[in-house]
């Protein structure tokens, strides 16, 4: 079975961010991911996540404003990326964590022709600077029910986008909530792309709570991850029923 990890921003939020370190911790996971930590130094974030002995897996670019979120996309905001990816990068260095998570941002149906050159151009740049680290960058198909005028919907195209990269370390950020609201056929279009997948999340559909509900099979999902050979995390991007805690069952039985 899958090994399972703590999306952080959205689980254990009963309490500050830096205390769900702990409470992942002490839940049994092995593993965390951030979305956006930099309220808080990059030596307290490493502090709290080696006293718990857990590996950190990646966060997101910042978002670029009020009413965006991210700027990897959009035309004429090309040196403001820069400098939130440089934000990005230096604190997974700092924390010890491997990816970084480049937010496309939100485009205007115009501009989407312009937003796809920008997105390869900004992405080859960070993906450069990336791995003079040893960082890999994901970008994340994001439905457009959830985020109406999100740049990035469909695995297919984020799989053109880094074949037109051209870098080695660009990869697709596979959330099986989101696909399977924006396009379905979930574990043939994972097995199609696999080659290019870094990091895979879950969520219940349509709900997005705990990944026993809904319209997605999720043990079959995990047989197939393993019968497949994906050895990375699969992290809970969810939004607890209730206490975080109360809702582990999911995982008791699944958990290598």
């Amino acid at each position: 079975m899958p090994r399972f990890a703590a999306n952080i921003a959205y689980m254990f939020t009963e309490r500050p961010l830096l205390e769900r370190v702990g409470a992942a911790a002490k839940a049994g996971f092995k593993a965390i991911e951030l979305q956006f930590p930099y309220d808080h130094a990059p030596s307290v974030m490493k502090a709290k996540i080696g006293k718990h002995g857990l590996t950190v897996l990646g966060l997101n670019t910042e978002r670029g404003g009020e009413g965006h979120f991210g700027l990897a996309a959009v035309p004429g905001r090309e040196r403001e990326f820069d400098t939130l990816f440089r934000q990005a990068l230096d604190y997974i260095v700092a924390i010890g964590g491997r990816s970084v998570h480049c937010l496309a941002g939100k485009v205007p149906p115009e501009q989407r022709p312009a937003a796809d050159k920008t997105f390869i151009a900004n992405l080859a740049r960070a993906a450069d600077l990336a791995a003079a680290k040893n960082i890999f960058l994901l970008i994340e198909p994001i439905n457009s029910i959830d985020r109406p005028g999100y740049f990035l919907n469909y695995v297919e195209h984020a799989a053109d986008v880094i074949a037109k990269t051209g870098r080695k370390n660009v990869k697709i950020q596979y959330d099986f909530y989101h696909v399977q609201i924006a396009q379905g056929d979930l574990i043939r279009r994972f097995e199609k792309h696999q080659p290019l997948i870094g990091h895979v999340q879950i969520a219940a559909v349509p709900s997005r709570h705990e990944p026993d509900e809904g319209e997605v099979n999720y043990p079959a999902i995990y047989e197939a991850l393993d019968k497949l050979g994906y050895d990375g995390w699969v992290a809970g991007e969810y939004r607890p029923r209730a206490r975080t805690e109360d809702g582990l069952g999911w995982m008791k039985p699944l958990r290598k």
